[in-house]
C-alpha cells in the first residue's frame, strides 16, 4: 500500500553529520504523523523524532539540539538532519508513517538504514 525507502545512512566520525531521507510512495491518503526511530543491537526500537501533519516536532532527549526532523510535503519525503553525532547514535534508523485508510489508522515502516558513528 505504502512504501517507505530510507537512504543517507553510512559511516561517519564522531562529531560529524549525516542527513537521512525517507521517500514515501503508494496509496498515501491522509498522513497524521511521520517519524524516525532507531534500534541498536540488543535494544528495542525507540523514538528519535516525530513531526505532525501541522509541522509540530518532538525529539528524544538524547538527540535534542543535535537532530532536526523536517518534511517536504510536495515530494512526500521526510528528512532527519543529524549533527554532532556520537558513537551511541549508532543504530539502524527506521522511517514511520501514520495515516488513515478509509478512516482506519494504519502504520507503515521502512526497511531501515544503518548509521555507524566511530569514536
Amino acid at each position: 500500500q505504502v512504501q517507505l525507502v530510507e537512504s543517507g545512512g553510512g559511516l561517519v566520525q564522531a562529531g560529524g553529520s549525516l542527513r537521512l531521507s525517507c521517500a514515501a510512495s503508494g496509496s498515501i491518503f491522509s498522513i497524521k504523523l511521520m517519524g524516525w526511530y532507531h534500534q541498536a543491537p540488543g535494544k528495542r526500537r525507540e523514538l528519535v523524532a516525530t513531526i505532525t501533519n501541522s509541522g509540530v516536532t518532538n525529539y528524544a532527549d538524547s538527540v535534542q539540539g543535535r537532530f532536526t526532523i523536517s518534511r517536504d510535503n510536495a515530494k512526500n519525503t521526510l528528512y532527519l538532519q543529524m549533527n554532532s553525532l556520537k558513537p551511541e547514535d549508532t543504530a539502524v534508523y527506521y522511517c514511520k508513517l501514520d495515516q488513515t485508510n478509509w478512516g482506519i489508522p494504519v502504520t507503515y515502516w521502512g526497511q531501515g538504514t544503518q548509521v555507524t558513528v566511530s569514536s
